[in-house]
């Protein structure tokens, strides 16, 4: 009973003590409000006084985002889809050239409002960035030539000597081949937009790449399989990359993707890429 009275004191003398401020002519509530006012503004605000939606993204990774080299211009699902996004808030898309490496630095550094384009969630990733809901499940698998389909179907079969693994650097492809290939040879292409040539070719024999990725390049060369893709190595998803600390922002770009998820649009986008 004794120590009930005595939180009870303790209680009140605090009550007693925050008050006190208010009490002497400084209104309590101005104090708490005022880093407001320092706070920096929304991208839900800004984008649309600007009219543009900086867009971060590789171009690099078809279905979901490619650069035409010859015109310049950009499409794929993401590209789409960051159209939809910014019609909503009456602006238009600027794409902003990125690398699978500096897509994480490069909108921590503000150099785009957000990044799209086949993005993988990643713990690593979600320590610099914020991520929208999930667009699509993922998750690596081999695509090899279709000659080959019977000889790389596990990492036991692809991880040996005189095999070799083609890997994109910079993103979640490379990551995952250094963390399973130790016999096989390891070849890094810089390019993601031939690296699939060099399989045909037979420079290299196994590329592991989300399951995605594999079924669309399957469909564009048929000399190339993709192997077990229902049932992948690994599990992700994929979502859109935003910055941290813009709630405002996150919260709206959250609720767009549930809309477009369950609503029909994202598998609209998604089916004339894909035709899944």
């Amino acid at each position: 009973m004794k120590r009930a009275v005595t939180l009870s004191a303790l209680a009140c003398l605090l009550a007693v003590t925050a008050a006190a401020p208010a009490a002497s002519g400084t209104p309590a509530p101005a104090r708490r409000l005022a880093p407001a006012h320092g706070r920096q503004a929304s991208a839900l605000d800004t984008v649309p006084r600007r009219g543009v939606l900086r867009v971060c993204t590789t171009g690099d990774y078809r279905p979901f985002s490619y650069r035409d080299p010859g015109t310049g211009s950009y499409r794929g699902v993401d590209i789409d889809m960051a159209q939809d996004l910014a019609r909503s808030l009456d602006a238009k898309p600027r794409y902003v050239p990125t690398t699978w490496a500096g897509l994480v630095g490069d909108l921590s550094a503000g150099r785009c409002d957000i990044a799209m384009g086949g993005v993988s969630i990643t713990l690593a990733r979600a320590r610099a960035v914020s991520f929208s809901e999930p667009t699509r499940t993922d998750g690596k698998t081999p695509i090899v030539r279709c000659a080959d389909k019977d000889k790389y179907g596990t990492l036991e079969q692809i991880d040996r000597r005189g095999t070799t693994v083609i890997v994109n650097p910079g993103g979640t492809n490379e990551e995952f081949a250094r963390a399973h290939i130790k016999h096989a040879t390891l070849k890094v292409h810089p390019d993601n937009t031939t690296i699939f040539d060099e399989i045909i070719a037979g420079r290299a024999d196994v590329m592991m790449t989300d399951a995605s990725e594999t079924r669309y390049q399957a469909k564009l060369h048929p000399e190339l399989c993709s192997l077990h893709p229902e049932k992948p190595f690994t599990f992700s998803e994929k979502a859109y990359a935003l910055p941290r600390g813009d709630h405002d922002f996150t919260a709206y770009v959250n609720q767009w993707v549930h809309l477009a998820t369950h609503d029909g649009t994202y598998r609209t986008y998604e089916n004339v890429w894909m035709g899944e």
